[in-house]
């Protein structure tokens, strides 16, 4: 199972012969079969025809639509069917002090690890010193465990993450260099690309949290804000580093972009993906997501990264229907 990126802008998607179609406006034609397609995300001009938004419902294949730059808009999804027990719980649970507070130090705590790792991994090809940040944030995910408040939690995490990126800046090549986290707008290439790698994954979060029958907006780490889908942004923590910081870093230092791949705004600093850049994150990402891994300690066997979000939210759901996140792990890598 797969998901369908369509950048192509000018592009027509239609169904035939049991396939699902995308038509360019050059006349180039690329067919998928229906049964290998899990969800669908259009970026831009493009057009869907109304048999493929049918099919796409009854099957529940998630339909996505951004703009080119990743902006979201909105979603195709079926209302057949609702667990309103569940989406009751949700809201209880959230508003029990002691379970945000669990379900936050696992999850940032596992963040933390994560960046940790990474940073390790890309500190071996470097001859920058990042000593004295990954100290930093090994006594932050030490701290987090002591915390006994979400905003302290938060406060730790958000230490951490500035460590996180310092380093980050001094491992990544010279011409992608940052001064730290930036957005709204992104203003450098590095933080453009990271963006809309969060954006991606963050409505496929979305899309899987839907499907189980909870409510986006209502979270349990993130505050509660009105058109905030607060618990995408909590499910997200867990993958940051390790779908996006970590694809985005394999792109930049394996000399598969370049800086002429960006358009810059003199007026607002805010730099922004060619469309062939936006093609290239794409491809990096979603082959990433395919990629199988055996980091879930509930599962015996590997699943791809796609399927492991699909676990870890059927898994929060679990813990929702049983009033406790006693039994969500987050993923940590070795």
């Amino acid at each position: 199972m797969s998901c369908l990126y369509i950048t192509e802008q000018g592009a027509k998607v239609y169904t035939e012969n049991g396939k699902i179609i995308v038509g360019c406006k050059d006349g180039y034609e690329q067919s998928f079969p229906k049964e290998t397609l899990e969800s669908i995300m259009i970026f831009g001009n493009i057009s869907i025809t109304l048999p493929v938004q049918k099919f796409c419902l009854e099957k529940g294949i998630k339909v996505t639509y951004l703009s080119t730059n990743g902006k979201y808009f909105g979603r195709l999804h079926s209302t057949a069917h609702f667990n309103a027990e569940r989406l009751k719980k949700q809201v209880y649970l959230s508003d029990c002090d002691s379970s945000c507070i669990e379900l936050a130090k696992k999850i940032q705590s596992a963040k933390i690890h994560n960046q940790r790792i990474i940073l390790k991994r890309y500190e071996k090809h470097s001859s920058n010193d990042i000593t004295e940040e990954l100290n930093r944030i090994r006594i932050y995910e030490k701290e987090i465990s002591k915390c006994n408040t979400v905003d302290e939690v938060l406060g730790y995490e958000g230490m951490a993450a500035r460590e996180y990126f310092k380093a980050l800046s001094k491992l990544i090549k010279e011409e992608f260099s940052f001064n730290g986290r930036s957005r709204q707008p992104p203003l450098d290439p590095f933080n453009s690309m990271i963006s809309f790698g969060y954006t991606i994954i963050f409505y496929e979060i979305f899309a899987e949290i839907e499907s189980r029958d909870l409510s986006p907006y209502i979270g349990f780490i993130h505050k509660i804000k009105r058109n905030h889908p607060a618990l995408v942004s909590d499910m997200l923590e867990e993958w940051r580093a390790l779908l996006v910081d970590s694809t985005i870093l394999s792109l930049v230092q394996g000399n598969e972009i370049g800086i002429d791949e960006f358009e810059f705004d003199e007026d607002t600093g805010a730099v922004y993906l060619s469309n062939n850049a936006i093609k290239i994150c794409v491809k990096k990402l979603e082959d990433k997501m395919r990629k199988e891994i055996n980091y879930l300690e509930y599962l015996d066997s590997p699943v791809s990264f796609r399927h492991a979000i699909w676990w870890q939210i059927k898994s929060l759901a679990n813990c929702i229907d049983n009033a406790s996140f006693d039994g969500y792990h987050p993923l940590k890598i070795k």
